[in-house]
């Protein structure tokens, strides 16, 4: 080991500049990561393969600058050095160099990273007066010139660098080690990777303008990192999360201060910024620091029914209170990604030869500003969505700089508005790879699979011995639970017991699939499809509990007293079992009501043996129906509701003990929607308490209108947070309690095929069970740390999938009026509810269509909506007419109309609700089909991108129109059921 010294030029917090001198050692032996190494380097992790034709090495300004070209795993042989990694770090930000980080990470991508200045022969100190810039570029070719030494010639190393200085001076040195530009190594090493091409056009592109940018300023420049912390602390400013307003993106957003407070705001909740120059080139989902206006600036939140991007009315105009309101000073972290924007026809003759143009492209997503992209295709792109990303946003610019990155395909168009969703929600499905499906168990009729004998062996057996069945949906195909119950002691005791997938088995912990699961989170429903977070093998096949087959599980057994149903003990751990009924619910219960029903598996046998089977099953039902009656009384006296959870503070008696959940958000802020609703309807909403809530929802009931009651429910829920995922290790006691469950301590368990945080808490209790007999697990448990980040992202995906939902939803709702006519089909009118009042219109639910939504007061004859008979407006019906707003640039919506302030009055009976959606999707996906056959038959306008970028392909109708009466998404109620089982 050599010591030397490294001289650094830092700026103090005050902004003095500071030389530092510190130590640095350097060291012959460095990993190299590469299988052809000889001289027995300690290589631990992913290696380099050595069937390829060279190693590749970019310079620290490639690295930063085209890091999504070097993230396509067609690349193989990356070397990033440290020097490259350090100045993606300093020059790109904490987002980028975290991205970088990650695909180091990553097994999926073929690239390593070295330590080159810790190498003793790779290491160059900096020349006095030598810029950063030539630094780093010379520290890079010497590391290319000592990999290429260090394997003795057999593999070529190219090093990539957009510095033209750097090509001429390095290129012709050393033999075997090139020098060349990304565009010359696309073109050479890479012809047949096109969207890498088209690319770095973009991006070459984007950098030459950002360069070119004339000095007038449009914005305020953001204020230096160490001002901003100061500021911070001293209570000046605020830090936060930018929240920008959906339907009035362009005047009204707000801070999310995550509660964090201030000593100006007496608030902690939030802070309103309004206008373009006051958020200062912030973007939703930033993390920026504002300053409070004077309090005679502040402004209140509008209360009216926006329409369109209207104007905004100040605090005093709308009549709602002021609130704090601020300015951004800079922002902490960007929240940048991809995004999908719609490029708007051309006003005016084509040009006559094809330059680049710089458009002004309109993202789908309203809280995005214009962003600026220059291309060559710009016709030929007219109304089609396409993937952006951005590069930057100077203040001389009004709007940010991006570049493309790949073409969805004509807007409008079905599969073209599903892939826009996914991408809008940062959703990632691809096709699961060769790579990951090698490592999936084989079942085939040429080679089916059978169990291990070592598992055999380990596992409690419970085939013969138990009777095991599964209730679920009629034809539901993916069983990932099952349930057994059985007397015990001459029928003293009973043993019940949920026996789960054992998904754990077949996925490895940092596999390759898991590494996807990880990254999936959870399966993705949509309107009309699924994407699956594991391969079919499993999720369909060998982790789901089918009848009359053997099947690896994790149990869970409960023994119970038979009286009084408390428990004596419980039993974890893996299993065998075989299914011997796979039931449905109406099945099921036909069976409980004494109903002649036929079980399929039993449809073979004699009659004797059939009856004495079938009253087996039967007498297992009734015993389970009797424990679940018994458990959901006890959590109805604990003040159960049909809800999503809340984060709570729990009430403590002097001994300690819990008298009440109270909710930890500002009662006044999230329910007064739902106790001003119930208020004006003749009904009392508690809030104060779990149960309380419970108890005053079950007495709002109207006999004549079951809607009423309905829609409280779904105010109800809609005022409350989402139940998230945490570490324990993190949280206080008094954080674990479930509001809407009124359980004290809950996670999930039961969906490991498709939730990640199943198989996280199998593994726990795995790991659980094996040091509880004393045996070493032999791996090192996730820490604390680690186990929130995984919670985080599951939260983030569980959200995203859940929107995703609503917004394919919405799209077929879109798709399924677009082609009528509102004026003469009947079907676009239909009965709706008030269940809430703005300034200048109402919120109506319809449930034939499952529909909720703004009407005005006024419609385009003039009609104003009039008060009922009874002197009240909340939960009247009124007939409204339905049709579709449609814009390119954005998703179409919906719009209500009033058409009578009665009740729509139907010819005949009403269609059930189930129905009439399915038919609804069933028509969309008719005509998507007709449409995708039409255009198969005539020759696409931009075919070179639709070929390339084209997605999916559209689903089978049958298995399309399950999915979605499994969903119900007609039942709004039933649907925040399914979010709950799904996410």
């Amino acid at each position: 080991m050599i010591k030397t010294e490294r001289i650094l030029h830092l700026k103090s917090c005050r902004g003095r500049k500071v030389r530092v001198v510190r130590e640095h050692y350097l060291r012959e032996r460095v990993p190299c990561y590469s299988s052809l190494c000889q001289a027995g380097c300690e290589n631990d992790g992913k290696v380099l393969p050595g069937d390829l034709t060279h190693y590749v090495i970019p310079d620290a300004g490639v690295s930063g600058d085209y890091l999504e070209i070097l993230e396509f795993r067609e690349l193989q042989g990356i070397i990033f050095t440290q020097t490259s990694c350090q100045g993606v770090q300093h020059s790109k930000g904490r987002r980028q160099y975290k991205r970088l980080r990650n695909l180091l990470k990553d097994p999926r991508h073929d690239c390593v990273p070295f330590a080159n200045e810790f190498q003793e022969y790779s290491y160059c100190p900096r020349e006095k007066g030598e810029s950063q810039e030539k630094w780093q570029t010379r520290c890079v070719y010497s590391a290319a010139v000592w990999y290429y030494n260090h394997l003795a010639g057999m593999m070529d190393v190219v090093m990539i660098t957009e510095d033209q200085e750097a090509v001429a001076q390095y290129s012709s040195l050393n033999s075997g080690v090139y020098v060349i530009s990304v565009q010359d190594y696309l073109r050479n090493f890479c012809p047949e990777l096109q969207v890498a091409h088209d690319l770095y056009s973009s991006i070459s592109q984007a950098l030459q303008e950002k360069e070119s940018e004339g000095m007038e300023r449009e914005y305020t420049e953001h204020l230096p990192g160490e001002l901003l912390e100061a500021g911070i602390k001293s209570g000046r400013y605020i830090q936060g999360t930018l929240n920008v307003s959906k339907h009035r993106a362009h005047s009204e957003a707000s801070i999310m201060t995550d509660g964090l407070s201030n000593k100006n705001t007496d608030q902690s909740w939030g802070v309103l910024v309004c206008g373009g120059k006051n958020r200062n080139r912030a973007v939703h989902g930033d993390q920026v620091v504002v300053e409070l206006l004077p309090k005679s600036e502040w402004r209140g939140k509008d209360n009216t029914l926006a329409e369109g991007q209207g104007e905004e009315k100040s605090g005093e105009e709308s009549g709602s209170k002021p609130m704090p309101t601020g300015r951004v000073m800079g922002i902490l972290q960007r929240n940048w990604r991809d995004y999908v924007v719609t490029f708007p026809p051309r006003e005016g003759p084509p040009p006559q030869t094809r330059n680049t143009q710089r458009i002004l492209a309109v993202p789908w997503d309203h809280r995005i500003p214009k962003i600026r992209i220059s291309t060559q295709q710009a016709d030929a792109l007219q109304d089609h969505r396409v993937v952006v990303r951005i590069d930057s946003w100077e203040s001389t610019s009004l709007y940010p700089n991006g570049h493309s990155v790949r073409v969805l395909g004509k807007a409008g168009e079905l599969e073209t508005e599903i892939q826009t969703i996914l991408i809008e929600n940062c959703i990632h499905v691809p096709p699961f790879s060769d790579a990951q499906l090698k490592e999936m168990p084989v079942n085939s009729a040429e080679k089916p699979w059978r169990m291990d004998p070592a598992q055999v062996a380990e596992r409690r057996d419970l085939r013969e011995s138990h009777l095991v069945f599964s209730i679920d949906p009629k034809g539901c195909e993916d069983v990932d639970d099952t349930l057994s119950v059985r007397s015990l002691a001459g029928g003293k005791l009973l043993e019940l017991g949920v026996h789960i997938a054992d998904v754990t088995h077949f996925v490895p912990e940092g596999s390759l699939t898991d590494l996807e699961a990880r990254s999936r989170a959870t399966t993705y429903y949509l309107a009309d499809r699924r994407y699956d977070m594991l391969p079919g093998v499993l999720s369909a096949d060998l982790c789901s509990l089918l009848g009359g087959v053997d099947r690896y599980a994790m149990s869970v057994m409960w023994e119970l007293d038979a009286e009084t149903l408390v428990v004596n003990k419980v039993w974890f751990g893996r299993s065998l079992i075989r299914s011997s009924y796979q039931l449905h619910y109406e099945l099921a219960q036909a069976l409980l009501d004494g109903e002649q029903a036929e079980v399929p598996e039993l449809a073979e046998l004699g009659s004797e043996e059939k009856d004495s089977k079938l009253a087996q099953l039967t007498q297992a039902l009734e015993m389970l129906t009797h424990v679940a009656r018994h458990l959901r009384a006890q959590r109805d006296r604990g003040g159960a509701l049909e809800l999503e959870g809340v984060e709570v503070r729990a009430q403590l008696d002097k001994d300690k003990n819990i008298t009440a959940l109270v909710p930890r958000q500002p009662l006044e802020e999230f329910f007064s929607q739902l106790v001003e609703s119930a208020t004006a309807g003749g009904f009392t909403i508690d809030t104060s308490t779990n149960k309380a809530l419970a108890d005053s929802l079950d007495q709002a009931v109207d006999p004549q209108d079951p809607m009423v009651n309905r829609l409280l429910r779904i105010m109800a829920t809609t005022a409350m947070s989402q139940a998230v995922y945490f570490s324990t290790g993190l949280q206080s006691l008094d954080q674990f309690y479930h509001y809407g469950l009124a359980l004290d301590r809950y996670t999930h368990f039961t969906s490991p095929i498709r939730r990640y945080a199943d198989i996280v808490v199998h593994r726990l209790l795995t790991a659980a069970i094996t040091l509880d007999r004393g045996v070493d697990p032999g791996k090192a448990l996730a820490s604390n740390k680690e186990l929130e980040e995984t919670a985080h992202h599951i939260n983030n995906k569980n959200r995203a999938a859940q929107q995703a939902q609503k917004i394919s939803t919405e799209l077929f709702q879109c798709l399924y009026f677009k082609e009528r006519d509102p004026q003469s089909d009947q079907s676009c009118v239909a009965d709706a509810v008030i269940y809430s009042i703005r300034d200048n219109g109402v919120l109506v639910f319809i449930s034939e269509y499952g529909v909720k939504g703004p009407v005005y007061l006024r419609n385009r004859e003039g009609q104003v909506v009039a008060v009922g008979p009874g002197g009240q407006l909340l939960f009247d019906h009124i007939s409204v007419r339905i049709s579709v707003r449609s814009t390119n640039c954005h998703a179409d919506t919906l719009t209500l109309e009033v058409t009578s302030n009665r009740p729509l009055l139907s010819a005949g009976p009403q269609q059930p609700r189930s129905q009439g959606r399915s038919q609804l999707v069933q028509e969309v996906v008719r005509l998507a089909e007709e449409a995708a056959q039409e255009k198969a038959s005539r020759k696409p306008k931009v075919s070179k991108e639709e070929r390339e970028f084209s997605q999916s392909k559209t689903p089978n109708l049958y298995s399309l129109l399950e999915e979605i009466r499994e969903l119900a998404l007609l039942d709004l109620e039933g649907g925040a059921q399914v979010c709950e089982t799904t996410a």
